[in-house]
Order: structure tokens, then sequence, then C-alpha cells
């Protein structure tokens, strides 16, 4: 991107950060009240707990399930794993097994504090090594190996087997993709458990497993050395299990994370609450393992309209930016989204998403963002497709985006073809290439459309945004002002998985966590 900018009101923009600061701390006092399920399963994992009993539920949920039903969970399952493990004088894995075979957690006797806390100590370090362990293998990998220019070309993958994934992520590798993403199965994010093992069959994508973590990474690897530039690794730690999934990915060595503050309430009708409080926690853990996060704004522009709503993806875009903030991530890991979703018959279409691309781009400098392909007003004619994503590069590769996912010509009849994803990664280079210092070299008119259209956006995200400071975050959801859809303050699928801590609740993992990131839950993060 070059010198040749929009011009900006910087009062504004900074008032802009600040509401969102004032609306995410007002979050924040309701997230450090709670705790959930899902949190407490991710502690347990990090404690090393994993597999399934005989009926193949997770160890994870064994235990929580079982500390949950005895009224206990507000003490954290960190207590709960070390005192089972000072009783019995095993690792809490066995602990977890014996849970397994009819133990009661909750029944055993007190143990001497202090050693309770020295294991829960032995464990916190042993899970923080290891995730710092992946963090070092990745940046050595980068160093040595580099990456793709930027926009980095994203794709999807989604056969529903992994072993078949592991096929077509490589060939789109060699085809020239940056990063690859593996899409999860239809609804995965409503299940409030992580399906165990490898696995073959799936419904739209493939099932979020730390087994298939592990084996897409090593694929990657692979074909990384092959290419001579490290090939990057997606999943989604959205939905019931957002914080467990972070963590598998911190062990398995993902490098992004689709991980938004608000797509499981509006889009999944999650809980409110859940949904802040375990968003939070995976934060946390995605920036302690240097992972890049990838929020949803783009969805809100396929339900609302993307004209008229486009000040609600650049709010949103704020409060997602101050809420990672306070969870510890740095302003290099906010991959925060819009998306290229203008009705094509617009006049001087093309004009207006330039001017929300650049706009977006100069607010937020320092982030990865992750820009979305048009999909809303895509048709069955594939020809026409393919000149809507050469659009959407060519905006894109202009205004300096980081994060580019590629567009299908097919996207509106089928799961994308091995030879359709390979089309559209050669379009991508082509504009790409061809437009590559494109931005450098052009200046937008003061008085002309593109200013005057980012102007417009930013007033009304200003203005928005003062309303959701005043009103609060949750109340406006409840109202619709997202993405046209309304959700209940309470309620909520898995409320009844959220808790409030006791007063002796203990999560040493995230307390070791905030302490390292330098970040609070009275919301000091990044200094500006």
């Amino acid at each position: 991107m070059g010198n040749q900018q929009l011009t900006l009101d910087l009062e504004k923009v900074a008032r802009a950060r600040e509401l969102a600061r004032s609306i995410a701390l007002q979050v924040q006092q309701e997230i450090d009240q709670n705790t959930t399920v899902s949190i407490e399963r991710t502690v347990a994992r990090l404690f090393g707990i994993d597999g399934t009993n005989a009926n193949g539920v997770p160890l994870p949920n064994v235990v929580v399930d079982q500390v949950a039903e005895a009224g206990q969970l507000q003490r954290g399952i960190a207590y709960w794993l070390a005192n089972g493990a000072a009783a019995l004088g095993k690792a809490p894995q066995q602990v977890a097994e014996a849970c397994a075979q009819g133990l009661d957690l909750c029944s055993l006797r007190v143990q001497d504090p202090n050693r309770v806390a020295e294991i829960m100590e032995t464990y916190t370090s042993q899970a923080l090594q290891a995730i710092k362990e992946q963090r070092r293998v990745r940046e050595e990998a980068v160093a040595r190996l580099g990456m793709g220019p930027r926009p980095l070309k994203y794709v999807i993958v989604a056969s529903g087997n992994i072993f078949e994934d592991v096929k077509q992520a490589q060939s789109a590798a060699r085809h020239g993709a940056d990063i690859i993403a593996v899409i999860r199965t239809t609804a995965q994010s409503l299940l409030d458990y992580v399906p165990y093992g490898t696995t073959t069959e799936g419904f739209g994508g493939t099932y979020a497993t730390q087994a298939n973590f592990k084996l897409m990474r090593q694929a990657l690897d692979e074909v990384s050395e092959e290419v001579g530039r490290y090939i990057q690794l997606v999943n989604y730690c959205s939905g019931l299990c957002m914080p467990e999934i972070a963590a598998m990915g911190a062990l398995e060595r993902l490098d992004m994370m689709l991980n938004d503050a608000m797509y499981g309430i509006l889009f999944r009708d999650i809980n409110m609450d859940r949904t802040f409080a375990d968003q939070y926690f995976s934060r946390m853990i995605n920036a302690y393992a240097g992972i890049v996060i990838n929020t949803g704004e783009d969805n809100y522009l396929t339900t609302a309209d993307a004209f008229e709503q486009a000040h609600t993806v650049l709010a949103s875009n704020f409060i997602n930016e101050q809420l990672g903030l306070q969870a510890g991530l740095r302003n290099w890991q906010l991959g925060l989204g819009h998306a290229f979703e203008l009705d094509p018959n617009t006049p001087n279409g093309l004009l207006y998403e330039i001017a929300m691309a650049q706009t977006i781009r100069q607010i937020f400098p320092e982030a990865p963002l992750k820009y979305m392909p048009p999909t809303k007003h895509m048709t069955g004619d594939i020809f026409l497709g393919h000149v809507q994503n050469a659009m959407f590069n060519l905006v894109s590769v202009l205004t300096g985006q980081s994060i580019h996912l590629l567009g299908m010509l097919t996207e509106a009849i089928h799961t994308p073809h091995l030879s359709d994803r390979i089309l559209s990664i050669e379009n991508a280079q082509y504009v790409m290439d061809n437009a590559r210092d494109l931005g450098g070299e052009i200046s937008f008119r003061p008085d002309g459309i593109i200013q005057k259209r980012s102007a417009e956006i930013l007033d009304q995200t200003v203005e928005f945004l003062g309303d959701i400071a005043a009103k609060g975050l949750k109340r406006a959801i409840s109202e619709g002002w997202f993405a046209d859809i309304k959700r209940p303050v309470a309620g909520g699928k898995g409320s009844d998985g959220v808790i409030s801590k006791g007063l002796d609740y203990v999560n040493p993992i995230m307390e070791e966590m905030r302490r390292e990131l330098g970040s609070n839950s009275a919301g000091k993060g990044e200094e500006r």
C-alpha cells in the first residue's frame, strides 16, 4: 500500500476507539464474574486429560460434568483435579480415567493446600511450555522459509474426510495458496464436546479434532518444505467449545483461528454470557500461542445490506479490537474481518468497495485484515462470478489487505472442486501480480466519491458506537443492531453451562497467561 491515502478525521477515529473500549470494558465486567463448562474443560485438557470413556464421551467432559452435577464447579476444575491428584498420588489423566470408572472426585478428602497449589503449578507450567515450544517451532520455520507476498491467498478444503483434505490442501499449496482452512462440519459449533480422533465423515466440512489438527499440520509442514514457504493452517474455535479448540490449536501449531466475539450469538443463537466468557479465554490462549485470530464481520453483510450497514462492520471491528486487546492479543494478531459484498448492480459499486477497504486498512494499520469474497450476490453464472472475484482481487491488492480468502467461481453451485480452487488461485495471482504496486501510484480526490463515502462510514460508525455505549452491547444485540438479527439477552444455547465464580475460584492457566501477556480483566492490552 502506497502513501496516497484517504483523509480520515483522526479525532473521530480516536473517539470511535474510545467508545469501543468503553463498550468492551462493560462486557469485561460481566466476563470476570463467570466461568463456563467449556473453559473448565479447556483447563482439564491443558492439564493433560485426553481420550474418551467406554461410551465415547471425552474425558474432559466426564470430569467437568461430574463436578458440575455436584454443584462444585464454581471453585474451578483445576482445584478438583489437583486435589484428586494429591489424594490418589496420580496424574490428572489417571484421575480422569478413575472418574470414568466411577470415582467421585468431589468426595475425596481435602488435601494440604500447599500440595494442591504445587500440583496446579506443575501442570500449568507443563501446558504453557508445550504451547511455547510450538510457537518457537513456527517462528523458526517462518524465519527459515518465509511466507508468500501479501495479500496472503487463503483457501478452504472441506471434503469431510481429513485424509482427502490433506491431499487437497497440499495440492492448493503447490498451486500458490498460502493459507489452508479446514472448514468445520455443519453444526459442530453447537456440539458441547469435541469429537475424538481422525474422522472420515462430515457434512459440508470436516470435524475439528486434535488428531485432525495434528495430521493436517504434518501435511502442511511437508509441503512447506517442498514449495519453500511456510503454509499456514486455520480452523474454527467459535461455538460452544471455543476455548477447547483454541487450546487444541495451540498444542498442534495452528497459525490462525476463526474467533469472533459475537458470531456465535448472532448466527448460532448461543448464550451471550457463555460466548463472551469463552471468547475471552480462547483469545488469551491464541495470544499466548502467537496465533492470529480471524473475526467474522463479513457475515453481517450476508443478512444485512452491505451499503446501508457498512458502518456496523467497522463498529464491530473496533469492538473486536478492544476485546482482543483485553485478552492479551497484540495488534499483529487481530485479523479483523470485512467483505466485498455490495450488489454488483450498484452504480460505482467498485468505488464504494474501495472506500470501505481503504478506510479499514488505514484505521487498523498493524492488523492483518481478513478480506472476504463476494458470496451473497453470486449466481450460477460462473463466468460472471469469475469476473466478480477478479474485481475483489483488485480491491484487495490495491488497498493492501493482509489475508485474502479466495472467491470461488462455483460459490453458488457446489463445494469447489480442486480445479475450481486452482482457477481461483490463478485469477488472484494474475490480478495481484499485475497490480502489485497500484496502491502507491494513485491518489483519492478530496471531493471524490471514495473520499466522501469513507467519511460517511466513519461518521455513522462513531454515532453507532455512541448509541451502543449508552445502551450496552448485549441490549444492542438483542434489538438487532448487528446483521439485522435479534437475540435474547438471557437464554440461548449453552446457557446452562455458565457458572458464577465462587470466592475461592481458581484457574491457574488463565492467571499465568494473563501475567505473562501483561493483560488483565480491567482491559489493559497493548498500549496504543
